[in-house]
């Protein structure tokens, strides 16, 4: 064993397949390509529960770098449940935890989605379907991993952190 592996998980894990310091490099690289494309307040939506703790490291690190014009970059936060699945088989529809009047709130403003995983690609594609009936100004997506899948509908995010192959993966943990 090389790494440190959560107890929780020592008798289910095989392997690791990104080590948490490369994990935490790539994210601050994320943090930064996303900071030098910002010119306006961003409102930074969690896709709950899988990308929380990715959320708050990459929401600290953006805290802490300048937009294009060298000032910080004004956030707020919006937490999402989407669920598009039931019983593991996709229901072809995106169902979310917001209320109409949250909603409405993106009228004109930049969102930052930050996924912890687009597997397939369509419940990313339904969610932003929906959220463009909001007339937000821009949407933006940071996925921590893009997954290889000849299911994929071959939607990919405006920012990666890893591509992995088709397999079974615990999150960021």
């Amino acid at each position: 064993q090389h790494f440190a592996i959560p107890r929780h998980y020592s008798e289910d894990l095989s392997s690791i397949l990104i080590p948490h310091g490369l994990i935490r490099d790539r994210v601050e690289k994320l943090a930064q390509l996303i900071a030098a494309d910002c010119t306006k307040p961003l409102v930074a939506c969690c896709v709950l529960k899988g990308a929380h703790v990715f959320f708050a490291n990459l929401t600290d690190s953006l805290k802490k770098l300048p937009n294009k014009d060298g000032k910080s970059i004004p956030m707020s936060f919006e937490f999402i449940k989407v669920k598009s699945y039931e019983n593991e088989h996709s229901t072809g529809s995106v169902k979310i935890s917001l209320s109409e009047e949250d909603l409405q709130g993106f009228r004109g403003k930049d969102l930052l989605i930050v996924e912890d995983i687009v597997d397939t690609g369509a419940t990313m594609v339904g969610l932003i379907d929906l959220l463009k009936k909001y007339e937000p100004a821009s949407i933006k997506v940071v996925s921590l991993l893009l997954k290889k899948t000849p299911r994929s509908n071959r939607y990919i995010p405006d920012y990666v952190g890893f591509s992995i192959p088709d397999a079974f993966v615990v999150g960021y943990c």
